[in-house]
């Protein structure tokens, strides 16, 4: 009788004939090439794979030949990490290989047993290991090794390896579905078994490209210490989890009617105690520690400590956190739980500035003791447990401080070195694991200590800096008060001088009072900010310009020349502080009015341009260069009078700007000078 012919049976016989033409291209290649042997012993591995499932025969185990595969593929991948790695790393990676293979045995061993035997109800933890679950266990070790394989070869070199792995990720995720559905409803989905034959056929082409391009499988890769750390650690989890299981089964087969209550508690206290573990500081440090001394030339991945140390210093708030960081920065590449930070000040005295998980001490270390001068001059990092035990590795070092006993267990003293000056030092707490202190420990802790260094310099400079403004805007403001005030004087002392000849005329004495009042309120005015600062006093209000403008040149009616005026358009009006406006008008005004001879003219005029009020004041004085104006006339403290001070014209455009307006400037030496002021209007005058 013919044998029907089935989706499935055409599937896996396309997989078949793919894998097989696969390796009858690699034969060839296969002397010498352990890799390429590997390679043919996968493609083999899936053919026989694929035939079995093809045809269906009873007497052919078909699940433990899908683990053969599944083994096979792994050492493949393996075996393309081990030929890239250096000598000592590939004695790991043969190590590696081994422990995959034993592993797979025992899987393969038990599948055996469940298809010859059937012994799953007997015997719980080989049916588990032999089932749905340990296929989907497989698929997901198999994508780990890929996604490994992709992400620690060169960037330049992945596209040797692109095809590679897109092959066998299809295949392992098309695994990972069907087993986790198998595992979920209890029985596997033919049409995905069917379709798993396809997908096989198809990703041996992509493996076929991924060998033609790269055939020799000569890669670069770069074994990440996060990368094998996180693997050490998911593979002790995962074996730790697998152990706690298969005792949690035979709890719950030998343990009578108590054995389900006594299964789940032994399960929940396991998991507690896994993530007790893997949330530990110190097991992470020793796992850290084990991981770079058994693995690794060097002790520490300096691209990743760089970053990460970099990155703790620069994130965060500025400021006293920056102290906290630094400590905890330089104490996390030596795996301490705390330090304390002493800084120097002004006085040569290095005071406790901040601390990281470690008791608050107070007291201070002068820079001439034994211990600084130490740290300075030598540029050493003090071990504190070395010094006790051999003091003659520190000749220069009489002593160590007697505060630093009321420390927790002192390990490190460090100093933070800037142009080959000490500006601080750094106390670290005992470490949470056992390290030897090196010359590659010593080394990364002073550079590491240099940069912090140099960002705790630039917070310092950055304080003061902040002072040193605080100071600047002070005085400024008391440069503008003090000029202020040397204009009320000036008004006082014009009355007192014409009060010899006026002083029995009524209306002078009106005007007298009038002056001093205005002289009061301008001191308390100028009092109020004093304490409170320029910008709080201000109280702008709609301002009449007109009223402004007319008002100043009352004031200077027996000046001379005395000011002409011309409105050409009343009603302007602008949203301002009337008597500071008032100030910046009546400045401009006198300095034009200094500026010209008795013979001369000055004018001010008031128009309109548009949204825009426009004030200029014109004289024909002696005028200024196209240089003086650039560089002098609005620069603060420069003047050409001897009694100025050379702020009037600075803060008059500085307040005609807050408003929205300028001050421009047109002059020629010998003829004149003209300042332009334009102010936005108020609405209401639009």
């Amino acid at each position: 009788m013919a044998m029907e012919l089935t989706v499935g049976m055409i599937s896996y016989g396309l997989a078949a004939a793919a894998y097989a033409g696969l390796a009858v291209r690699l034969y060839g290649r296969v002397a010498g090439d352990a890799r390429n042997l590997a390679l043919v012993a996968a493609c083999l591995g899936s053919l026989a794979w694929a035939v079995i499932c093809a045809t269906s025969l009873p007497y052919l185990p078909r699940w433990p030949l899908e683990a053969v595969r599944n083994l096979l593929w792994f050492v493949f991948v393996l075996s393309v990490l081990r030929g890239s790695l250096d000598e000592r790393t590939q004695q790991l990676a043969k190590r590696l290989n081994w422990a995959v293979i034993a592993v797979f045995g025992g899987v393969i061993a038990a599948q055996l047993v469940v298809s010859l035997y059937r012994p799953a109800h007997t015997w719980p933890l080989i049916g588990l290991v032999a089932g749905p679950a340990g296929y989907v266990i497989q698929v997901l070790i198999g994508l780990v090794l890929l996604e490994q394989l992709f992400r620690n070869t060169h960037a330049e070199q992945r596209w040797g390896v692109k095809f590679l792995c897109l092959g066998l990720a299809g295949i392992y995720v098309t695994d990972f579905y069907m087993y986790s559905e198998a595992l979920l409803f209890r029985g596997l989905d033919r049409s995905t078994y069917e379709v798993r034959g396809f997908v096989a056929a198809s990703m041996a082409l992509l493996i076929g490209i991924s060998w033609s391009r790269n055939p020799e499988w000569e890669l670069t890769v770069s074994l990440s210490r996060r990368m094998l750390l996180q693997s050490a650690t998911l593979l002790a989890a995962g074996s730790y989890l697998l152990l706690m299981a298969a005792a949690g089964y035979y709890i719950r087969f030998f343990g009578g009617d108590w054995g389900g209550v006594l299964q789940a508690f032994f399960l929940f206290a396991a998991v507690v105690s896994l993530l007790a573990a893997l949330f530990s500081g110190t097991i992470r440090a020793y796992v850290k520690v084990f991981v770079s001394k058994h693995f690794f030339t060097y002790r520490y991945d300096y691209r990743e400590e760089w970053l990460r140390f970099t990155r703790a210093l620069s994130e965060g708030e500025p400021g006293v956190h920056l102290r906290e960081r630094s400590i905890r920065a330089i104490a996390e590449l030596v795996e301490s739980p705390g330090g304390n930070l002493w800084l120097r000040d002004e006085h040569d005295q290095f005071v406790p500035s901040a601390r990281w998980n470690m008791v608050e001490i107070l007291a201070n270390e002068p820079a001439s003791s034994s211990l600084c001068r130490f740290l300075e001059e030598r540029q050493w990092v003090v071990d504190v447990q070395e010094y006790k035990r051999s003091p003659a590795h520190y000749v220069e070092l009489s002593a160590l401080p007697d505060w630093l006993e009321a420390l927790n267990q002192p390990r490190l003293i460090i100093p933070l070195i800037l142009h080959e000056r000490m500006i601080g030092f750094v106390v670290l707490a005992e470490f949470r694991s056992q390290l030897s202190l090196n010359w590659e420990v010593n080394d990364l802790l002073k550079t590491a200590a240099r940069q912090a260094a140099g960002f705790l310099a630039q917070l310092e400079a950055a304080q003061a800096l902040l002072v040193s403004r605080q100071f600047e805007s002070f005085n400024r403001m008391s440069a503008f008060v003090v000029h202020d005030l040397k204009n009320v004087v000036a008004q006082l002392s014009l009355m007192l001088k014409n009060a010899a000849r006026h002083k029995h005329n009524p209306a002078f004495q009106d005007d007298m009072l009038e002056t001093v009042g205005h002289a009061i309120d301008k001191m308390n005015r100028l009092l109020m900010q004093l304490r409170k600062g320029a910008q709080s006093i201000d109280k702008p209000e709609l301002t009449e310009l007109s009223d402004i403008i007319l008002k100043v040149v009352a004031d200077k009616s027996e000046a001379a020349p005395q000011p002409a005026v011309l409105i050409c358009k009343k009603g302007l009006v602008v949203h301002a502080d009337n008597e500071r406006l008032q100030r910046v008008v009546g400045h401009l005004v006198q300095n034009a009015v200094e500026a010209t001879p008795p013979t001369g003219e000055v004018s001010v005029c008031l128009d309109q341009l548009g949204n825009h009020a426009r004030i200029e004041v014109s004289d024909t004085g002696k005028g200024m260069s196209s240089q003086f104006i650039r560089e002098r006339l609005f620069r603060p403290f420069e003047t050409t009078k001897s009694m100025g001070m050379g702020i009037g014209t600075y803060e008059s455009r500085e307040y005609i700007r807050q408003l929205g307006g300028n001050i421009d400037v047109r002059s020629e030496e010998g003829k004149g000078t003209t300042f332009v002021v334009t102010l936005p209007l108020a609405q209401a005058a639009i």
